[in-house]
């Protein structure tokens, strides 16, 4: 029988979002910051709702389970880790990645071995350590079953799993695994408890993703508006934050001029070009000032300053840019045409 607050209202697209760790305060901040700021007046509940998407009622739940319930359909779109996507996603092609880079909970899956296994750097390193010091199949304590298992394989590693809930760290020492598989942020706690990650010992590279279930999303029309909506709003973020609006005045003979000028140099062109409008300033007739627009990247910023003011541009104003739009935005192209190919 189904529970009441979990049966589906007419019309409801649901988005879970992690419920605690890592990823918890980092998505709510994150969607804020696009725009779509997630209103929880309660935070003992379960559920909450975001103004601007009237649409969608937010879950939260752990962040493994957020896969579990996007894959069988019960929950339609899902922010999590792309760890426990890869780990928990199944065999079939249930669970969509819409957006593969939402930019926070970057960690890395990876394995470590004992500080004191003083000659064993590499995998290679590793193998033949078993090989040569160990009567068994190494043991391995890890939450990525899947993934470890998958990752020694290829790397011919005879091994046997522990899955542990808690805390993996002290595994070695207890004597339970000999190496432990976890997620690494920066590598201080494998360090305070004396281990050391392998030099090519990445299983896999993580951060925050966008999930969705693809047969509600080809299926519910209101699924995959949504799901638009929300990658529309993410893209025009996520680029914006890599870019800064610049205005300057220049004097130029014609805004033909001025753009000539502008786009000789390699860092101050824009998306498409600038735009130029003149300036009526009472301070200096008969001179002709123009302002210009352009969008520069935060990384060429400093460049960029220096190139306007080679072609004689003043009053230069920086600004950060909240969205940038695009015409087509290319991850929304992307879904579409992964539901398509099966259409």
């Amino acid at each position: 029988m189904t529970l009441p607050w979990l049966q589906r209202r007419q019309g409801e697209v649901r988005l879970s979002l992690p419920s605690k760790g890592r990823l918890a305060q980092a998505a709510l901040d994150f969607l804020a910051r696009c725009g779509l700021e997630v209103e929880h007046p309660n935070p003992r509940q379960y559920q909450a709702r975001i103004p601007v998407l009237p649409e969608i009622l937010v879950l939260f739940q752990r962040a493994a389970d957020i896969v579990v319930s996007v894959r069988e359909g019960s929950v339609d779109l899902g922010i999590t880790g792309r760890d426990v996507v890869e780990e928990r996603r199944g065999e079939g092609n249930e669970v969509l990645i819409l957006h593969d880079a939402l930019g926070f909970g970057h960690c890395a899956l990876t394995l470590a071995v004992p500080e004191a296994w003083s000659d064993v750097h590499t995998m290679a390193d590793l193998r033949s350590y078993c090989r040569e010091h160990l009567d068994r199949a190494l043991r391995v304590a890890t939450k990525f079953p899947r993934l470890t298992s998958r990752f020694l394989a290829r790397h011919q590693v005879p091994h046997s799993l522990v899955v542990v809930e808690g805390a993996l760290e002290t595994a070695p020492y207890i004597g339970y695994a000999d190496v432990i598989s976890d997620l690494v942020t920066t590598g201080q706690t494998l360090r305070d408890n004396r281990l050391r990650p392998l030099e090519d010992g990445v299983i896999l590279t993580s951060q925050a993703v966008l999930i969705g279930n693809r047969e509600n999303l080809k299926q519910r029309a209101r699924v995959l508006d949504v799901a638009l909506r929300l990658l529309e709003y993410i893209e025009a973020r996520l680029r914006a934050e890599e870019n800064y609006l610049v205005i300057a005045n220049i004097r130029g003979e014609s805004p033909e001029a001025v753009a000539q000028r502008v786009l000789s140099q390699p860092h101050i062109r824009g998306l498409q070009g600038p735009t130029i409008a003149p300036v009526f300033s009472a301070q200096e007739r008969g001179t002709t000032w123009y302002s210009i627009s352009i969008v520069v990247r935060q990384a060429d910023l400093h460049q960029a300053i220096r190139e306007l003011r080679a072609i004689g541009g003043s009053g230069v104003i920086v600004t950060p840019v909240r969205y940038i739009f695009e015409e087509e935005p290319p991850r929304s192209k992307a879904l579409l045409d992964a539901l398509q190919e099966e259409a």
